[in-house]
């Protein structure tokens, strides 16, 4: 097996272990406990890879090649559980991602957390007019305030209602319906590296939902990068902050450094959204969209 190593890393997060991290006005992640690390994934590439790999690959090299390739069943040697205090609303889209173990603060069997999200009145935002799903600014603190003032009213009648009737002996599966989505609950969340960093590229990514986004950003900035430094470096160079080409992209990328009216012809061919993506890709890229 070789000479036992202790790795910096390994002994941080050992560190870290019961810690909560704020989250919103009221949430938190907690690290509850993990299995593996960098050596681990690489560990289990050498054995399919078979002997000599070693003299080849240092760890580095070996983590980005796998990353860049998508060589994913290495990472699922990895494991992570957390403890998560979650707006119902965002924990909604949070357990859409069905690869993970779950286990969730139960309303029939104890009285709802007496907790909801607050918005602060500079945080409300404005609906997109292009996407259904998102938002694009914030609307005037004025209006927010009001906003505000009205969301505390409605969380202390909720709260009220609901209390009432558990004093008056409605059962608690039953009571508790009324209840907003804003409410908080808590989950414990145990999922391999492999499934956890395809949540966090979607839920890092900017137009995810910002509630939700402030959660993934504590995962991955404060846990997940200091538990696997190599494998966090490899993702946020060839996943989180990597472009990804279309076939036609790269044909309209190929022919706008010779023939730009041809180029943004064939653009004109795309989806309204694909173009906008490919807008975005372009700038990011420093190269001139067709309508600049």
């Amino acid at each position: 097996m070789g000479e036992s190593v202790t790795r910096p890393h390994v002994l941080a997060l050992d560190a870290m272990l019961g810690r909560s991290f704020p989250v919103l006005d009221d949430g938190f992640v907690r690290l509850v406990d993990y299995m593996g690390d960098d050596a681990a994934i690489v560990q289990a590439a050498r054995v399919s890879y078979g002997a000599g790999t070693k003299r080849v690959h240092k760890d580095r090299g070996l983590i980005r090649y796998l990353m860049r390739h998508s060589h994913t069943t290495p990472f699922e040697m990895c494991e992570i559980k957390l403890h998560v205090r979650v707006p119902m609303d965002t924990w909604r889209q949070w357990i859409r991602h069905r690869t993970a173990s779950v286990n969730e603060y139960s309303t029939r069997y104890s009285v709802a957390i007496d907790m909801a999200q607050h918005t602060p009145p500079d945080q409300w935002r404005i609906q997109a007019m292009r996407n259904r799903q998102g938002s694009s600014g914030n609307l005037s603190t004025d209006l927010g305030d009001r906003l505000s003032v009205a969301e505390s009213a409605l969380h202390s009648t909720a709260r009220r209602v609901y209390k009432a009737r558990l004093a008056v002996g409605v059962a608690r599966e039953q009571a508790r319906k009324d209840l907003p989505l804003s409410t908080y609950t808590e989950a414990y969340w145990k999922i391999n590296l492999h499934n956890l960093l395809h949540f966090l590229s979607l839920r890092m990514d900017e137009a995810a939902q910002q509630e939700i986004r402030a959660y993934a950003t504590i995962i991955g900035e404060e846990i997940v990068a200091k538990w696997v430094p190599l494998v966090w470096e490899a993702f946020l160079d060839y996943r989180l902050r990597a472009v990804r080409l279309s076939r036609i992209e790269v044909e309209i990328i190929k022919t706008l450094q010779v023939n730009p009216e041809e180029a943004c012809s064939l653009a004109a061919t795309m989806p309204v959204r694909e173009r906008e993506e490919l807008e975005t890709t372009l700038h990011a890229l420093g190269l001139k969209g067709c309508h600049d």
